[in-house]
């Protein structure tokens, strides 16, 4: 998917870029398969603010991902390509030769009207298919793997990201993940195969305040210009530079 960059008819508009959709299915998301989600906006049952710079933003519904695909040896058409505003990597409903439909993370270059399909067997090793590691080929890219077996997808769930197969000895797999990090797996976990769809999504450019607004992020303030109350930087008489060493706004050092 490439990047849709503007006119600079204002100056927020000059530099800012968003990913083309052009690509995706028009339709809305099913309802049975969206629940509502509440904002609780980094606030504890108290109503205490305990995560800082959340709160606002657009009105979301949650699509339900089957992060663990387990309805084995049974093929599944795609149906839709889809945005999903609660992650970076673009979704896909798929509907089951018995019938049932199901959201799940979509792969880069999955198409509509292909085939997919979970199996714990050796099946054919084809983007959107989901195998043990024992059976996937070294140097194949997988996405969305199981920490442990039969607990469901847990790791490399962003847009554009890929692990790699390095080797199955004895009862584990190797794994690199996007950080670089090597692992080993139980070669029993499950992984589904191929790159995960909206790499370019590092390549986003917000270009306004208020766009970042409505993904929910409240503005980051200096704590020198505080008051005292809220900083341990805070107060004083015009400009100061803190009069201490910096520090978190819960004291803790930051150097």
């Amino acid at each position: 998917m490439a990047v849709k960059s503007y006119q600079p008819y204002t100056p927020s508009r000059r530099f800012m870029k968003t990913a083309d959709f052009s690509q995706l299915t028009k339709i809305k998301p099913l309802k049975a398969l969206t629940v509502g989600l509440n904002k609780q906006a980094g606030r504890d049952k108290f109503g205490h603010i305990s995560v800082r710079h959340q709160g606002g933003g657009h009105k979301r519904q949650y699509r339900l991902i089957d992060f663990k695909q387990f309805d084995f040896d049974v093929s599944a058409r795609v149906e839709s390509i889809e945005y999903d505003p609660n992650r970076s990597t673009y979704i896909a409903l798929i509907c089951y030769q018995n019938g049932k439909r199901a959201y799940i993370l979509a792969p880069y270059g999955l198409k509509v009207d292909q085939i997919v399909m979970s199996s714990r067997k050796k099946i054919e090793v084809k983007t959107g298919n989901r195998l043990p590691l024992c059976f996937i080929p070294d140097s194949t890219p997988v996405y969305n793997l199981e920490l442990f077996p039969n607990k469901g997808g847990q790791l490399v769930r962003g847009a554009g990201v890929s692990a790699l197969v390095l080797g199955t000895e004895g009862k584990y797999t190797k794994i690199k993940l996007p950080s670089g990090e090597i692992r080993m797996l139980s070669k029993d976990c499950l992984a589904s195969i191929g790159n995960l769809s909206n790499p370019d999504h590092h390549n986003i450019v917000i270009g306004k305040a208020g766009r970042k607004r409505w993904l929910g992020v409240r503005p980051t303030v200096r704590g020198k210009s505080m008051n005292p109350v809220d900083h341990p930087h805070g107060g004083g008489e015009g400009k100061t530079s803190g009069g201490r060493h910096p520090v978190s706004p819960h004291g803790v050092p930051t150097k």
